[in-house]
């Protein structure tokens, strides 16, 4: 009990300080203003951190992939089950997202003047047609203006391409690996500093929103997980059997189920898919995956392969579209929405304070104001629990998919026991 209460106490406490911060603006309504400026000194020290964190810590990961390309069939069946699976879930969590509509009902023109400004014109964007708009999004015309939490995705290119360098150079770019692996510790722990800060100007940030808006944006909230347990509950138990089935029959079924509890209640009780890996490990191994893709498939899905936080960026970027009221009605749109998720929730999973950063390449790829970032980063906190549910407990009957592929039809009559 002790451990679980530790390991949840920094999200109770923040998500104490948002009610308490909502308490105090319905009481104080449109007066509590005047603690505006302690919620905008937390976001002026996120956004003073945001684009050392993220060139660091993409440029260091990507320098200390270069062991996987050995991994052969195994590693190119698990970009595939990983990549396949985190699709799903993306569509999957848009159309519950669509159709439960968690923001229905919030006045979007009086959260517009809290945040001070709109979402970039669509029109705009649009008039270099679309490779023009592919080359503004990934690339800027000058050094300087990559760093800048503006430009969020060219800053990723800049820092992938430096990591990628670093790692094909080789023995001699050690010492600069060395320094981005360094660099990035500090700059998770100026975030960790940072974050002490976080229940006083998370409070008082949402005590500005809620004395604008009222309760609505509370509503939204609720809505929101509600929406989040729909969704977990759906994939929990029909899209893991399913997967469970595909990979070996009745039998994979019995399998996974007869080993699932332990993954789950761990991931659900430590919130971490890293503190999950040895009892993934022991489960997966029990199932019957063989030992080597176990060894591979658990610790690489942990980084890389998060279906539930892709239904976190499906409902973070639902959630901004219904509160500023842009339309979701277009095929475009939802095509973008899960490519964007897929991106914030796959690819970022595996990039230190990669949660902080898929929420800043929403803002950046959709152009609304930075000043929404507590909005959604509030969404991560209430998700967490069930999020590492599907983040971590996915990964064991994801290596069952992989020893399909790998092994052949039979492969659970060969090595289960």
């Amino acid at each position: 009990m002790k451990l679980v209460l530790k390991d949840y106490l920094f999200s109770i406490i923040l998500l104490a300080s948002v009610l308490i911060g909502g308490a105090v603006g319905v009481v104080l309504g449109p007066e509590a203003a005047v603690l505006k400026p302690l919620g905008d000194l937390f976001l002026n020290l996120l956004f003073m951190i945001i684009v050392p964190m993220v060139f660091f810590s993409i440029a260091s990961a990507i320098a200390s992939m270069g062991e996987m390309s050995r991994l052969g069939k195994i590693m190119g069946s698990t970009i595939l089950v990983f990549f396949v699976t985190a699709l799903i879930a993306a569509v999957f969590g848009l159309g519950v997202a669509l159709l439960m509509n968690p923001t229905e009902g919030i006045n979007y023109a009086t959260l517009q003047n809290v945040v001070q400004s709109e979402p970039g014109s669509p029109a705009k964007t649009n008039q270099a047609g679309i490779l023009g708009q592919l080359v503004q999004t990934f690339t800027v015309s000058d050094f300087p203006l990559a760093l800048s939490k503006s430009h969020i995705l060219p800053l990723i290119v800049l820092a992938a391409l430096t990591g990628l360098a670093t790692a094909l150079v080789g023995e001699a770019a050690k010492p600069v690996a060395a320094f981005l692996a360094a660099a990035t510790q500090v700059m998770m722990k100026v975030v960790q500093l940072i974050m002490y800060y976080a229940p006083i100007g998370l409070g008082a940030y949402f005590a500005n929103v809620v004395g604008e808006l009222g309760t609505q944006i509370l509503q939204g909230y609720l809505k929101t997980f509600i929406t989040y347990l729909v969704l977990t509950v759906i994939y929990y138990f029909g899209f893991f059997t399913l997967y469970a089935y595909v990979a070996a029959g009745k039998k994979g079924v019995k399998a996974f189920w007869r080993n699932a509890l332990a993954p789950s209640v761990t991931a659900i009780a430590t919130c971490s898919s890293a503190a999950s890996i040895p009892i993934n490990l022991v489960s997966a191994k029990a199932i019957g995956v063989p030992k080597d893709m176990v060894e591979t498939v658990i610790p690489l899905g942990a980084n890389i392969h998060k279906d539930g936080s892709v239904f976190g960026g499906v409902l973070k970027i639902v959630f901004l579209f219904g509160l500023f009221g842009m339309d979701m009605s277009s095929f475009s749109t939802w095509m973008g929405i899960v490519g964007v998720s897929f991106l914030v929730g796959a690819v970022m999973g595996a990039i230190p304070g990669g949660g902080m950063i898929g929420e800043m390449l929403i803002i950046s790829v959709y152009g609304f104001s930075p000043e929404v970032l507590p909005i959604i980063a509030v969404i991560s906190t209430i998700i967490d629990a069930p999020a590492t549910l599907l983040n971590s407990t996915g990964n064991v009957v994801c290596s069952m998919l992989i020893a399909r592929l790998v092994e052949g039809k039979k492969w659970l009559t060969k090595t289960y026991a």
